[in-house]
């Protein structure tokens, strides 16, 4: 039981801190209606890592995953900023081809490595199981910034700023909990709270806690893939949510 809560304990403060800031930044997706834009962002993050992992880059420069993610990760906010300037009625049309653009960009760069099917794997669904607290250092430092910024800057959040702020916040969390996850945790929390008057941060952070203290145990019981059984365990919670307390998700 001991060693079960070990492993258990860095992966649910890593899941934490990217509730802490995608429930938040899940709301504003919500309200902006671009659903699919963190399924976008996150897949370019995930594309930024694969071109370093098929380079010999990564083995001389220290922090070059991570880097060559944030670059990719604000080009595509980048991107999407000006699809929503420009070409406003096909905005999820055009961050959809993003997404598939990002996906398959991946799969051609991997497709003469041994080792990319397990590449590919590692960016959608995640290692969170084996995350240990020396790896969350940086990731605690750039999501303490991010809250900080959303604290004293709300109103950053309704402007351009917010591509930035979502940018380098998913760069962080698929380096933890992978592309699947990202997604789930910023879009299912919010989704089942978005129509209430109150309280719906705190509701939403309720959700999202369960579903990744229920799916990490599931996970680590029944050998599970944990990104994957997380993703489950969130939906199953959302859904539980909204039969309790009568609810029924809304559309931004």
């Amino acid at each position: 039981m001991i060693e079960l809560f070990e492993i258990l304990l860095p992966a649910l403060v890593a899941g934490l801190i990217v509730l802490l800031t995608h429930v938040p930044l899940g709301f504003q997706v919500l309200k902006r209606d671009i659903i699919f834009i963190d399924l976008a962002i996150a897949q370019m993050a995930g594309l930024g890592a694969v071109v370093i992992a098929s380079t010999d880059i990564g083995h001389h420069l220290p922090g070059a995953s991570y880097i060559m993610a944030a670059v990719f990760a604000l080009s595509g906010a980048a991107i999407v900023a000006c699809f929503e300037k420009f070409a406003q009625h096909h905005l999820e049309a055009l961050i959809g081809c993003l997404y598939v653009l990002a996906a398959t960009g991946a799969f051609l760069l991997l497709a003469n490595d041994p080792h990319g099917g397990d590449l590919l794997k590692q960016v959608l669904s995640g290692q969170i199981l084996w995350v240990t607290f020396a790896d969350l250092y940086l990731h605690m430092i750039v999501y303490a910034l991010l809250i900080a910024l959303m604290l004293m800057k709300p109103q950053w959040l309704n402007g351009k700023a917010f591509y930035f702020i979502f940018a380098i916040a998913i760069t962080s969390s698929v380096q933890m909990v992978g592309v699947f996850l990202v997604f789930s945790t910023l879009i299912i929390p919010a989704l089942v709270t978005f129509k209430l008057a109150k309280n719906k941060f705190q509701h939403a952070y309720l959700v999202g806690f369960s579903g990744y203290v229920l799916g990490l145990i599931a996970s680590a019981m029944w050998d599970l893939p944990s990104g994957a059984t997380i993703v489950w365990a969130l939906a199953v919670c959302g859904l539980g949510y909204t039969i309790i307390f009568n609810t029924k998700p809304k559309s931004a």
